[in-house]
């Protein structure tokens, strides 16, 4: 008996294989046709929107956008990559037309279309919003480190040069010594061809490295992303309003709950918050007071009254406010020493003359978030935040390292990532058949 075997390499056929005979009515390449054709790509600020009378043709920016998608989806990001893939895929030959550009114009594209690519990403947002998959009720706030390009020796190299110069213009300032002015200008030189200028190391995977903190704000209906941004802050404690306000906009909505975890909390943010109709659910790490081995009254045990905006202490004497400190956006309270030094509980309290309470300018707001959040909504938290960043890093980017340099590089990549998981989202939420048909009408 015989094998099962295939058609001649030179076997002629009576009809001709047609392309859309290929591709699956439910397939995710006509969901991403669908959704790229029904852009206004010249409003969205794509360049060569339109094609130009004369000159060398140039390649439809849908097209490329249609091949990003595609490549972000089936974790292919490099512009060769990509390439390749145009000459031996049968599926992009569908999407594309059997156009095979490439990869510097792949790459160029990319490059030059930052806030055109996100702009398409916050028009798919829009229609999932249409669609009823984001209810803009309550929205899940947190942050990830995603790896630069350049290596950890690369940037100390950047920083020891940044250094150098701080410590010469201080030294012309005192004129305390002789500078070199051409080691200051090769220096400078230097400095301003380093391919990775914004790179700060922060904590990734349990070690020090170059990365930037990418910020998602999802939405706790269906897991979709509604506004994301890349900062150069390592920690997430001033990421709370942008971000509340990013999603606030996006949705086109006067009011909106936002939760998140500890490392956001913020009492200046969150008052602001409040005053814009958000209401941040946000838990508080109160600082421990660790004077005398942990065993003097903690701040929970004075009695805060806001009337006369002095403490109440344990022993029923009244600490005053005495200066503000500007710079720290707290008060400062101070007992009366006369009041301490007769006092019976002053061993567990202070081991000095008085004791002194720190109170935030905006405490209040922040006793309020951190009552708002309650151990629903910080299990909500985690049932929504924590699968976009699974699928962005091991889905879609394969692992955590970004191509492109720098914010503006790092920003063009999380937008069409971002793209790219939404639609995968919504495709697993209404089906591919049905997405398109929606996409076609809208």
């Amino acid at each position: 008996m015989g094998y099962i075997r295939g058609d001649g390499r030179s076997q002629g056929t009576l009809f001709p294989v047609v392309l859309d005979d290929l591709i699956p009515a439910d397939h995710v390449c006509r969901v991403i046709d669908a959704f790229v054709e029904g852009l206004a790509m010249s409003e969205l600020g794509f360049e060569r929107s339109e094609a130009a009378e004369t000159g060398r043709p140039g390649y439809d920016p849908r097209d490329l956008l249609k091949l990003y998608l595609y490549g972000y989806l089936h974790t292919i990001r490099s512009s060769r990559r990509l390439e390749a893939e145009c000459r031996r895929n049968v599926e992009l030959m569908w999407l594309l037309g059997r156009l095979y550009p490439d990869h510097k114009s792949i790459a160029e594209f990319r490059r030059m279309h930052r806030d055109a690519v996100t702009a398409a990403g916050a028009q798919l947002v829009r229609f999932a919003q249409s669609c009823g998959l984001i209810r803009g009720e309550w929205i899940a706030i947190d942050g990830t480190k995603f790896r630069a390009v350049s290596s950890a020796e690369s940037v100390r190299e950047r920083q020891a040069l940044e250094r150098y110069l701080d410590s010469m213009e201080q030294a012309d300032e005192e004129q305390q010594t002789v500078i070199d002015p051409s080691a200051v200008q090769a220096a400078l030189e230097k400095l301003k061809r380093h391919p990775e200028p914004e790179a700060r190391f922060m904590p990734v995977a349990g070690t020090k490295a170059p990365a930037y903190n990418v910020q998602t704000a999802v939405d706790a209906e269906h897991a979709l992303i509604v506004a994301h941004a890349v900062v150069l802050e390592a920690g997430d404690n001033v990421q709370l309003q942008p971000m509340a306000e990013a999603a606030k906009k996006a949705l086109s909505t006067e009011s909106l709950r936002v939760v998140a975890d500890a490392g956001y909390a913020n009492g200046e943010q969150a008052a602001c918050c409040e005053a814009s109709g958000i209401l941040p659910h946000v838990p508080v790490k109160r600082a421990v007071n660790n004077q005398g081995g942990g065993t003097l009254f903690g701040r929970e045990q004075f009695h805060y009254r806001p009337e006369t905006d002095t403490y109440l202490c344990p022993a029923n004497k009244i600490i005053r406010r005495k200066q503000i400190h500007r710079h720290d956006k707290a008060v400062i309270y101070r007992a009366d020493a006369t009041d301490c030094g007769g006092c019976v509980m002053k061993a567990r309290c202070t081991h000095t003359s008085a004791r002194i309470l720190t109170r935030l300018l905006d405490e209040d707001a922040l006793n309020r978030m951190h009552q708002r959040a309650t151990p629903e909504a910080m299990r909500l938290r985690r049932s929504t935040v924590e699968l976009p960043f699974a699928v962005l890093k091991y889905r879609i980017f394969g692992h955590p390292r970004l191509l492109l340099r720098g914010t503006s590089g790092a920003q063009t990549e999380i937008s069409l990532a971002v793209m790219a998981y939404n639609l995968k989202r919504i495709v697993n939420i209404l089906g591919a058949a049905k997405l398109t048909g929606q996409l076609n009408t809208a």
